[in-house]
């Protein structure tokens, strides 16, 4: 099937899918103009990614020629400045890659005064002045992990989660990992860098299995990904957390990243960037 266009109920919010994008979309002006820029743009999404994706597939280096696709081109970008330091791919990037520009195509097409593009989690932002958008944190079982209040007046304009529970495999033992970046696309591949670091190497309650075998499409190649982790003391805990409290600090220095919130089985750890002015509040501090 083609691409799937519908108003949810109340007629505030488009849905758009095809295969496995699934967008959820909300604008507030013209709807009617943005909405079918939305459809417009999303047509081509799929079938731009597809002609590209074994090469976004591939491990980035520093020597990685840069692809074709405006979206491929974003995810390429997005992922390079981990290609010297860790394994990554473009594919980190493409859920806030196509987020970002599906949001593009709607603003362009119409002044908006607020709009998001949400992509399973991954969400790109659209704020005029005076406006803000708030976020719910969930676990995987439904439970409230917090909130985030994003204003108008921070940089912050993509939100994205990560971990083993999400849809795509994890190397770490992350809940979940929620970031947020200048864009959506910058916020995906982040999320999955502190994710995975969130570990404990050789740790017998952890499973894992090569990513090949659980995902002939996979990415990750024969790279262990975590299957299963059971109850862990809390000295673990924390350090696991800190472990990923530390490469989330590090990319806040590096200027990638505005803020983390990382949840490990009931414990959590956040930090924001000096001028991130945002509420993010997890739900033990709030």
């Amino acid at each position: 099937m083609g691409p799937q266009a519908h108003l949810l109920p109340g007629g505030t919010r488009l849905h758009l899918q095809h295969g496995p994008i699934d967008l959820i979309i909300g604008a507030e002006g013209d709807r009617k103009i943005a909405f079918a820029a939305a459809q417009a743009r999303f047509a081509t999404v799929l079938e731009e990614l597809v002609r590209e994706l074994p090469a976004l597939r591939q491990p980035l280096s520093t020597e990685s020629p840069p692809p074709n696709g405006a979206i491929a081109c974003q995810m390429h970008l997005a992922t390079y400045p981990y290609a010297a330091e860790s394994f990554v791919t473009p594919m980190a990037a493409v859920a806030g890659a196509v987020a970002d520009h599906v949001l593009h195509a709607i603003c362009a097409a119409t002044p908006l005064t607020r709009a998001y593009v949400n992509n399973g989690g991954d969400i790109a932002l659209h704020l005029t002045k005076g406006q803000h958008f708030t976020s719910a944190m969930s676990g995987h079982d439904g439970s409230d992990l917090g909130r985030i209040t994003i204003t108008q007046d921070t940089p912050i304009r993509g939100i994205a989660t990560s971990g083993r529970h999400g849809r795509s495999l994890s190397l770490g033992i992350a809940d979940s990992v929620t970031v947020l970046a200048r864009t959506a696309a910058e916020a995906d591949v982040a999320a999955t860098m502190i994710a995975n670091a969130v570990d404990l190497p050789n740790h017998p309650a952890i499973t894992r299995a090569p990513a090949s075998s659980l995902d002939d499409n996979s990415d990750l190649g024969d790279l262990p990904v975590v299957t299963h982790c059971s109850a862990l003391p809390a000295t673990d805990r924390r350090l696991a957390l800190e472990q990923g409290r530390k490469r989330a600090d590090d990319l806040i220095q590096k200027g990638r990243i505005l803020g983390a919130a990382l949840f490990l089985q009931g414990d959590s750890q956040s930090c924001t960037a000096p001028l991130a002015s945002l509420s993010l509040r997890t739900a033990e501090h709030a």
